[in-house]
């Protein structure tokens, strides 16, 4: 049975970072590191930081799959926003290896501790309302582009949270299609980080694969659930940022206590 848990922790713990990304748009890839670590068991704090970018990269690109054909993907912005931010999240996911595991899990949770105050924030339109994705409105997010990339390179997140208001903000789109534009980011992000760690032989790629497949069903079932609940999503929000605060406390204690050592 034992043998048996890697296994079945990776699908349900896929299964649960799915379904919160189904469910309220955001923020779930947050918790694929601590569930890689502590509840499927890897024990190298850089194979989980890989590990989970390859599953937040493929989950990403599922997803985009499913705004691409409701037409929310603005692709100038988009590929804009992909291209320079990779730049970014090569160099991120550089320094992220070169850095004690556990010096670089204390910073994840002080980095969890803020996207709990972020999602504490009810979602609203940050744009203007009058979309305008030409080129020079798209250049204006390198710069967000770069930070989003370095982050998600170094810590192996997706980055949503800080790609989609830095799109709503420059180029005035809707919340929807600034979602839907920010997967290809996401996944282009997650896969360069991927694809730098797996080069140092850091990504369980068995894992890795059953936490994708179980995120892909849990996804369809969040998605599903979203749609019945309306408002009530700003509910979810706060229930989940307070489990992010739960969850970067217990990291910040267990990695504090092997740095002290």
């Amino acid at each position: 049975m034992s043998a048996l848990w890697p296994t079945i922790a990776s699908l349900l713990s896929g299964a649960a970072v799915g379904f919160i990304l189904g469910l309220i748009g955001g923020g779930g890839s947050i918790l694929a590191t601590p569930l890689l670590l502590y509840v499927v068991g890897i024990a190298q704090p850089h194979v989980a930081i890989g590990t989970g970018a390859l599953a937040v990269s493929a989950n990403a690109y599922a997803n985009l799959i499913a705004h691409a054909r409701r037409r929310n993907v603005r692709w100038a912005c988009a590929s804009v926003f992909a291209l320079v931010g990779t730049v970014g999240a090569l160099a991120g996911s550089s320094l992220g290896k070169a850095l004690d595991g556990q010096k670089l899990l204390f910073l994840f949770g002080l980095l969890m501790l803020v996207v709990g105050a972020v999602m504490l924030r009810p979602r609203r339109q940050l744009g203007s309302g009058h979309e305008v994705t030409n080129l020079r409105n798209c250049l204006r997010t390198a710069a967000a582009a770069l930070v989003a990339g370095s982050a998600s390179g170094f810590f192996g997140i997706g980055g949503g949270f800080l790609i989609v208001p830095a799109l709503m903000l420059a180029t005035g789109m809707s919340m929807a299609n600034a979602i839907g534009s920010s997967l290809l980011a996401v996944g282009t992000f997650g896969l360069a980080t991927a694809i730098n760690y797996a080069s140092s032989g850091l990504v369980d790629w068995r894992v890795a694969a059953f936490f994708v497949l179980g995120g892909i069903v849990g996804g369809l079932f969040g998605t599903r659930l979203s749609l019945h609940l309306g408002t009530q999503r700003n509910a979810l929000n706060r229930i989940f940022a307070a489990l992010v605060f739960v969850v970067a406390l217990f990291i910040l204690y267990r990695s504090g206590m092997a740095i002290a050592r």
